[in-house]
């Protein structure tokens, strides 16, 4: 069965592969994901829900094996101060629970921020909108989906 996310992108005629796992209770993680669809961390990106005290809810949309920097964040969506929405949150403003959040589909559009280490890869990763399913397609053409702005949301490791 197709989620929300992936009939969309076969409205835009956007090509994508589904790809399914098992899920873990446990191991919701990224890095864990990405290894059980057989991409890399870098490559399987999350999604990730926050509100900024002038942006209101915004979504974040950054590599698995990144740290989100609320900074960087609150800088480009216009906001002071920006954190993550409570887990127990997230279903009723995306539609979706933790593990399954995609970057398309939620309930209601929301602005979306890509990080532009997405445009390094030929394919990227991202739930399809239930845990143990991803979408695997090209960057530019999440972008496009979504209508994203890229920019530079990490934490360097340096």
């Amino acid at each position: 069965m197709k989620t929300i996310a992936a009939r969309m992108l076969d409205q835009l005629k956007i090509v994508y592969e589904l790809r399914a796992y098992e899920v873990d209770e446990s191991e919701l993680d990224a890095i864990t994901v990405a290894r059980k669809v057989n991409m890399p961390p870098e490559a399987t990106f999350k999604t990730l829900v926050a509100r900024g005290d002038r942006s209101g809810v915004v979504m974040a949309c950054i590599p698995g094996d990144a740290e989100l920097d609320l900074k960087k964040m609150a800088a480009v969506t216009g906001s002071k101060r920006l954190e993550l929405v409570a887990v127990k949150e997230i279903q009723s403003l995306t539609g979706y629970i933790r593990g399954g959040v995609s970057p398309l589909g939620s309930k209601k559009r929301y602005p979306l921020f890509l990080d532009q280490s997405a445009l390094k890869h030929e394919k990227i990763s991202v739930s399809a909108g239930q845990r143990g399913l991803q979408m695997i397609l090209a960057p530019e053409d999440l972008r496009r989906a979504t209508e994203a702005t890229l920019v530079s949301i990490t934490k360097s490791n340096e």
